[in-house]
């Protein structure tokens, strides 16, 4: 058995986060997406796993260099040409060779139970994973014929089932092989969907459910989702070094190197990585993951968010729901708020279109390598291109681009 992992896209829909790092190394519990998938395979028993690159491919190819995968077991493939998850798959497997049993996988999808993978090397055929969720229309929707697939419908108005493509496969390269002369989708694209509707109307694929919590990591709040499905499952874990008097309450990972400074609140379920600093005075509350060389100061509270790596907020700052990609530094007194007056449900524009997220708190999302100034208080649902500058004492009620200072002459805070 072999794995096909599907890291190529761009990840549009999760800018700015993905402005500077392809969306298979957004990081849960400080641990990139793509890893997750690659260290549940192998130890899973896949014999090697195939990783099909394209946008910002050089990123991925340098984790794994760092982490020493190249060792005969995982092999990066570049797709070259973005022409959509079904080409992928086609050159992964004609790379591959005929007659291999595959198993493919989105790894911008977040499990909570790896052992997935495991259930899939039980089956002898092709099958698929099927998951229950609340909004099928935004998803491609399994239409079953028993416990076996009949075809998947993209994104219908009127869904006749909440059953969705997770985006795990268990297939065989010939199989897929034999059905790739497939036309581009709508969009332009060759789809996997397509793919696999033709073989199911030649052979059984078996729909397994997947009852556990599953996330497709394409929007930026989804990846606050991601990483509150990891907390639920750490331990109390203290490898750092804690100068009391710290009030640590809960389930709490602390790695090595970290140092927690006196009269600091830690409320856990809370994950910190290595060579972090935190307080004096910090508090940190539940659901919130803070990554490497991150420096969180005196009087900064830090509530249900991710900070990726070396973000720095030393001084009386409010960081609610958020997500604060990698060098970002919050000036003194920046505020993110996180909740409307009228208690309604956050909406973000993603694309160009004013979605609902779903969450009635939700915070900023800012890009890396960004700034604020002191004294700065940004609104909810706001997102902040790389690269900015917020000036001090601004009020930002609205989207900024990358690479902006705000506000300035074209961006008036009076308009």
């Amino acid at each position: 058995m072999k794995g096909i992992l599907l890291a190529a896209g761009e990840g549009t829909r999760l800018r700015p986060i993905t402005e500077t790092r392809p969306k298979a190394m957004i990081p849960v519990l400080c641990k990139p997406l793509l890893e997750w998938h690659v260290e549940s395979l192998l130890n899973t028993g896949v014999e090697e796993v195939v990783i099909v690159v394209g946008h910002m491919k050089n990123h991925i190819v340098k984790f794994l260099e760092s982490r020493g995968y190249f060792n005969g077991k995982v092999k990066v493939l570049d797709q070259k040409e973005l022409r959509g998850t079904g080409d992928a798959i086609i050159k992964a497997s004609e790379y591959i060779g005929l007659d291999e049993d595959v198993i493919v996988a989105y790894s911008d999808l977040f499990v909570e139970d790896w052992s997935i993978y495991a259930e899939l090397l039980k089956e002898e055929n092709n099958a698929i994973i099927g998951v229950k969720v609340g909004d099928p229309q935004n998803y491609g929707v399994l239409y079953l014929h028993g416990s076996h697939l009949k075809k998947i419908i993209e994104k219908p108005e009127k869904p006749e089932s909440n059953i969705v493509n997770a985006g795990i496969y268990k297939l065989n390269t010939r199989d897929i092989l034999e059905n790739r002369d497939i036309p581009p989708s709508p969009r332009g694209e060759i789809e996997a969907t397509d793919i696999i509707n033709k073989i199911a109307a030649k052979k059984p694929v078996k729909v397994l459910m997947y009852e556990k919590n599953w996330i497709d990591v394409g929007k930026p709040w989804h990846v606050i989702e991601a990483n509150k499905v990891a907390l639920q499952h750490i331990d109390l874990n203290i490898k750092g070094r804690v100068v009391e008097p710290v009030h640590i309450s809960g389930k709490v990972h602390i790695d090595s190197d970290s140092v927690i400074h006196p009269f600091t609140t830690i409320q856990g379920p809370v994950y910190i990585g290595r060579h972090v600093e935190i307080g004096p005075n910090a508090y940190i509350r539940p659901w919130t993951v803070i990554c490497d060389y991150s420096k969180i100061g005196f009087s900064v509270e830090v509530k249900e968010s991710v900070l990726f790596e070396n973000v720095h907020a030393h001084h009386l700052a409010y960081i609610g729901d958020s997500v604060i990609c990698e060098n970002v530094n919050l000036g003194a007194g920046t505020i993110l708020a996180n909740l409307r007056h009228d208690n309604k449900s956050i909406k973000m524009m993603i694309k160009g279109i004013l979605e609902d997220t779903g969450r009635r708190k939700l915070g900023a999302i800012i890009g890396a390598n960004s700034k604020t100034g002191v004294n700065v208080s940004i609104n909810p649902g706001i997102k902040i291109g790389s690269n900015s500058w917020i000036l001090p004492g601004t009020v930002v009620y609205r989207d900024v681009p990358s690479n902006t200072i705000y506000p300035s002459k074209s961006t008036d805070i009076t308009e």
